[in-house]
This record gives structure tokens, C-alpha cells and sequence, in this order.
């Protein structure tokens, strides 16, 4: 459910990108969207709500939200800086190529892997589940941010802001789904943890 509710500052850019042209008069002041432009200051801005509100509701930040964090300002500030939408529409990617290689890393160099380090609080699975649960998710990021590459290099940068969000809740979906099915198998009493 985190997830989808960190879907809201990707639904904000992809609303603000379809503004482009549009002028906001407020009195005296007026701004014109800019396409890419003004998408990636709502994103940032967005993003750093996001964190500021989960802190305030929640009382703790995950790392992975702190990473998505700065990937998104150190990205799209690129963005900004140097009118160049290169740098946000390679921030998917990189992100989800780290998370990869984190995955693959804990996988081994540890004795608990990232998804059994996240979930065996609430829930108990034997090796096996983690080690494959873990490799759905290295899959799912591989994949994730190769496909942003393909369509960001191979379509227009209007099919590629569509496809962030809808891909964005798509995968989202589909690797809940999945881990949901090779997690249910397991579930009794004694595997749920209060």
C-alpha cells in the first residue's frame, strides 16, 4: 500500500506535464507550464512533501524512501539546471538498477536477504520463499528500469511520461500480486507475527 501511495508525486508530474502550455494567472502573477520543465519542479516538490508527511504521520522514514528522495532531487534538480530531461527520464533506471544490485548483494554477502531483512517481523517463510521472493524483486527492477531506457531512447517524451505512471502502477501491481501468490501458500497461524 506504501507503494501506491508513492505513486501520487509520479500521478502530480504526469497532470502537470499535460499542462504544458497553459497559463496560471493569480492576480498579477502568471506562469506558463513548460512540459518536462514544470513536471519535474512538481515531482521534486512532491516527493519532498511526501517524505515530510510520512515522517509527521509515521514518526520514521524508510532508507528506501530517503534514497527515492535524493534520486529525485539530485535528478531532476539536474534536470532543471541544464534544461536537459535526460537526467529525469534516467533516474528510474538508475534507481531501480541500485535496488537490483542491493537485492542481489544481500542475497550474497548476507545472512538475511532485503526481503526477509523487511518482512520477517510480520511474517515467517522458509529460505527458499525469501531467496525466491528476492529474486522476483530483483527481476522486477532489472526489468523495470531497463524498460524505462527502451521507451525513453525508442518513443516520444510524451509516451514516455505515460508510460512512467501507468507502468509505474502496472509493475507495482503485478510484483504485489506475485509475491502475494508465493507468499500465501505459507500462511497459518503460526507463520503471521503480531
Amino acid at each position: 500500500m506504501k507503494q501506491l501511495a508513492e505513486i501520487i508525486p509520479l500521478a502530480l508530474f504526469f497532470i502537470t506535464y499535460q499542462m504544458n502550455g497553459n497559463v496560471v494567472k493569480i492576480g498579477e502573477w502568471q506562469y506558463q507550464f513548460d512540459g518536462i520543465f514544470s513536471a519535474t519542479a512538481i515531482l521534486i516538490i512532491a516527493t519532498v512533501s511526501q517524505v515530510v508527511i510520512t515522517r509527521l504521520v509515521t514518526g520514521y522514514l524508510e532508507k528506501r524512501l530517503l534514497w527515492l528522495l535524493a534520486a529525485v532531487c539530485i535528478f531532476g534538480g539536474a534536470t532543471l539546471v541544464f534544461r536537459d530531461q535526460t537526467f529525469i527520464q534516467w533516474k528510474p533506471t538508475i534507481f531501480n538498477w541500485v535496488l537490483a544490485i542491493l537485492f542481489i548483494g544481500s542475497h550474497f554477502f548476507s545472512e538475511k536477504n532485503l526481503m526477509e531483512r523487511t518482512l520477517s517481523a510480520q511474517i515467517t517463510l522458509p529460505k527458499s520463499v525469501w531467496s525466491k521472493l528476492n529474486l522476483l524483486w530483483i527481476i522486477n527492477f532489472t526489468v523495470v528500469g531497463g524498460l524505462n531506457l527502451y521507451v525513453a531512447y525508442n518513443f516520444s517524451e510524451s509516451t514516455w511520461v505515460s508510460y512512467k505512471l501507468y507502468s509505474a502502477v502496472g509493475f507495482t501491481l503485478l510484483v504485489a500480486v506475485l509475491t502475494a501468490i508465493m507468499v500465501a501458500p505459507h500462511l497459518d497461524e503460526d507463520a503471521l507475527k503480531n
